[in-house]
């Protein structure tokens, strides 16, 4: 790969294809079984049990203002680095990893960008076929990133305090 190149992890949204680089992706996973925790950000689904590690799950339908497609066998979640939290994105399908030329990518549109859709990085065309690249440290506010944050210290607390009652 050159320095002119880019390699996504291409997902599916409510029948759109969505892009983030391959290098913030730090492994996909099935869908899990997802724990709701209350008074979350309206944007997590819940957490999940990720060999260990509690990770919060976004629901990026919610996020985008999506209509779902309905659940299916191909949904995944998409673990993600976002300012040293590890986070699990959760999307339709992932439908393949794509080696694009930097010169691909072209800027969103001045007519749909807004403080709603700063997490747009870009478009890329592949043929007829259009991926919206994200630009992952947009899609939380710094707000809810801290929000969130927050939620994870708490749930390890309540973790540790019952761990350390049992024992």
């Amino acid at each position: 790969m050159t320095d002119n190149e880019l390699q996504l992890v291409v997902f599916e949204l409510a029948g759109e294809s969505f892009g983030v680089d391959i290098a913030q992706v730090k492994e996909i996973i099935t869908m899990q079984d997802i724990v709701h925790v209350p008074r979350a950000p309206t944007i997590v689904e819940g957490i999940i049990n990720l060999r260990g590690s509690v990770i919060p799950v976004i629901d990026l339908i919610k996020r985008f203002r999506l209509t779902s497609q309905g659940n299916s066998d191909k949904e995944r979640i998409v673990v993600v680095e976002f300012d040293d939290l590890s986070i699990g994105l959760m999307v339709d399908a992932v439908s393949e990893v794509l080696r694009v030329s930097r010169d691909m990518i072209a800027p969103p549109s001045p007519v749909i960008m807004d403080t709603d859709v700063e997490y747009l990085q870009g478009i890329v065309k592949i043929n007829e076929r259009l991926v919206i690249l994200l630009n992952l440290k947009r899609v939380l506010s710094h707000e809810e990133t801290h929000e969130i944050a927050g939620v994870m210290r708490q749930v390890s607390e309540e973790c540790s305090t019952k761990t350390t009652k049992t024992t």
